[in-house]
């Protein structure tokens, strides 16, 4: 059960974001699988990506195509829903027309770029660092970007206040990235390590922006216009990094003949239109951290299959102390004030 309230009429100036969204404690605790079930996603989105852009070519070329055809994939699926689905067509007219009437600022729908971020980070960086410290670095992005996006409303369950177990969470995640790379095999050289999880850490913070932003979106026009919305915008962005890319030294070999390497558009489909659903129930920071319980475990399983060797007793450390950090977080509620005479 929840409870809204309605905001009342909205200026050109200000979204059309109704007040705060209560949720009960029953649905809460019911899509916390969730939240695990999509941080599993990622590492699965990662690993095919990286592997796409290795057997795609070599150099920054190999790395953009590979992201324009995760993207690409997954608006030409979102393509046929909005083609066969009215209710999606018209969530679209109401993002395009209030945008056009000054109704909805514009910056509210550019959060497909930071999902364009995200993916192109993947092919660039997977493969350097391995699925678990990638995903440990955007970690460390994603948590402490959350802990600001909600203090400050973004999104659309408006503020949340900074507690001592969201900072305390958010923290842990930061020391997590240090420990994976000081243990990754990477990090010896020259600090290359550290240097390379910029990436996926600057990519975990645009997440969190994304992710308030799909949010306050959805609300005025649904989740699955939101999703089409990001894939637009997203692939944009990335066809531009292609075509820079071709100006840099690089080969390309031509597509790959495995099937599963063209699933990462499908997996990008349902982290997103799922993100846009569950930011209102959790928050940005919640449901951020809640994902990388999944992430992170799935990505140490990952790297377990594909390579052993990168895994070091340090990275399984990482893991742990994220894992306590996401727990923190969830579970220690903050303070309320005292009640003076």
């Amino acid at each position: 059960m929840r409870t809204t309230v309605d905001p009342g009429p909205t200026s050109s100036a200000t979204p059309p974001i109704p007040q705060p969204v209560t949720y009960s404690p029953l649905v809460r605790a019911a899509t916390i699988p969730a939240l695990f079930g999509i941080g599993t996603l990622v590492s699965i989105q990662s690993k095919i990506n990286s592997e796409l852009a290795v057997q795609l070519g070599t150099g920054l070329r190999a790395a953009a195509l590979s992201a324009v055809i995760s993207f690409g994939t997954g608006l030409v699926l979102l393509t046929v829903l909005v083609l066969v689905h009215p209710a999606t067509r018209r969530g679209l007219t109401r993002i395009y027309r209030g945008i056009g009437r000054g109704e909805v600022p514009f910056w509210l729908v550019l959060g497909g770029l930071a999902g364009a971020l995200f993916v192109a980070s993947q092919g660039l960086s997977v493969g350097i660092l391995g699925v678990a410290l990638f995903i440990v670095a955007f970690v460390a992005g994603q948590s402490t970007a959350g802990l600001v996006v909600d203090h400050q409303g973004l999104g659309p369950g408006g503020r949340r206040p900074v507690s001592r177990g969201r900072m305390i969470g958010a923290g842990l995640a930061v020391v997590a990235v240090a420990l994976s790379a000081i243990g990754s095999s990477v990090s010896t050289v020259a600090g290359l390590g550290l240097l390379v999880a910029v990436l996926p850490l600057v990519a975990g913070m645009g997440t969190s922006v994304q992710q308030a932003l799909n949010g306050r979106v959805a609300l005025l026009a649904g989740s699955w216009a939101t999703t089409f919305n990001n894939f637009v915008v997203g692939f944009t962005g990335l066809a531009i990094y292609f075509g820079i890319s071709l100006l840099v030294p690089g080969t390309l070999r031509g597509l790959p003949p495995t099937w599963w390497l063209y699933l990462g558009g499908s997996l990008g489909i349902v982290f997103i239109w799922a993100s846009s659903i569950l930011v209102r129930v959790h928050g940005v920071l919640i449901l951020g951290l809640g994902a990388i319980a999944g992430q992170v475990v799935s990505a140490i399983v990952i790297d377990l299959i594909s390579a052993p060797e990168e895994l070091t007793l340090l990275s399984y450390l990482a893991a742990a102390v994220t894992l306590v950090g996401v727990a923190i977080a969830t579970l220690l509620k903050p303070r309320r004030a005292a009640v003076r005479a």
